[in-house]
């Protein structure tokens, strides 16, 4: 069966999983690499970073997905409010550079009938999956779908979701899945904010609160050379000058999201309400030794 039409230089737009897989199985099959960016749309500058990423991989096709995923939202979540500016964010692809857009309903990827999903495992119900009970499940069917579809040789996610790019990656290294997810580190406004696409939620006055979740993370980050308990120490008492962010969890985790180490690289973990708006965020931090931390430091 011959594949569908494919311009290159131009952005390629399909809607079902027949076209696209057929597309880029055609594109593998005369040496070219296929790297794919999955997003829920609402484009921003994160994304865009993602992108130019993936656009650096030499003898490679950029490819993003656009798919306000139904199953990774709980119940009273903004599922019916997400944004979904379709003709921008397309705007945005081809400003980029991608030349796939792949931009399926719901009906294209679930059959009324469908009952399997992929299990998180113990991570998916701790952290986000604790506030999120079966978040971390619905990301992962929908990412799974994406990379069986399209089979991407590299897929870029960004380090904002840091424990969604861990089960991502480890997603892919327990079903032995082709593809190699590539993180990209969190980009932020001038301010120190996070881009996330529920900015948009935020009022003026909440905007500013919201600088809590990073000053919390900055101030945590900065403690890493005494301890454990100097970072966490650190960080609330930040983000408790800001009335107006409600934590969710604050925590410290080894890179793997499993226990923080005594010495070396850890990431510290928050999310917050600012009003009705959820937000979350993450740095990596260095703990004792790896800081700097000894007798050299001390004198």
């Amino acid at each position: 069966m011959t594949a569908p039409k494919f311009v290159r230089n131009e952005l390629n737009t399909y809607q079902t999983p027949d076209d696209v897989g057929r597309v880029s199985a055609a594109l593998r099959a005369v040496g070219r690499k296929v790297a794919l960016v999955p997003t829920m749309g609402a484009l921003h500058d994160g994304h865009r970073e993602l992108l130019r990423r993936a656009k650096r991989v030499p003898n490679t096709v950029v490819a993003a997905s656009i798919f306000v995923n139904p199953l990774q939202f709980g119940e009273n979540e903004d599922f019916d409010a997400y944004p979904r500016p379709l003709e921008d964010d397309l705007a945005t692809l081809t400003e980029a550079g991608a030349e796939i857009a792949f931009v399926p309903k719901a009906s294209d990827l679930f059959t009324e009938d469908a009952a399997v999903t992929v299990h998180p495992g113990p991570l998916g119900d701790e952290l986000e999956g604790a506030s999120r009970p079966g978040h971390f499940a619905g990301v992962l069917t929908i990412v799974a779908k994406l990379f069986n579809i399209v089979r991407p040789d590299y897929a870029f996610f960004g380090e904002k979701d840091y424990q969604q790019l861990v089960l991502i990656k480890k997603m892919v290294r327990d079903l032995d899945i082709g593809t190699r997810v590539i993180g990209v580190p969190t980009v932020r406004e001038p301010d120190g904010l996070a881009l996330s696409s529920r900015n948009v939620y935020l009022s003026p006055d909440q905007r500013v609160e919201a600088l809590g979740l990073s000053e919390a993370l900055s101030a945590g980050a900065k403690a890493g050379i005494h301890g454990a308990e100097a970072v966490l120490d650190a960080a609330r008492g930040a983000v408790a000058k800001r009335p107006g962010v409600t934590v969710d969890y604050l925590d410290l985790r080894g890179t793997d999201l499993g226990p923080a180490p005594v010495d070396g690289e850890a990431r510290l973990l928050i999310a917050a309400r600012v009003g009705s708006t959820r937000l979350i965020d993450n740095v990596p931090v260095l703990l004792g030794a790896a800081a700097g931390y000894g007798p050299e430091r001390e004198r």
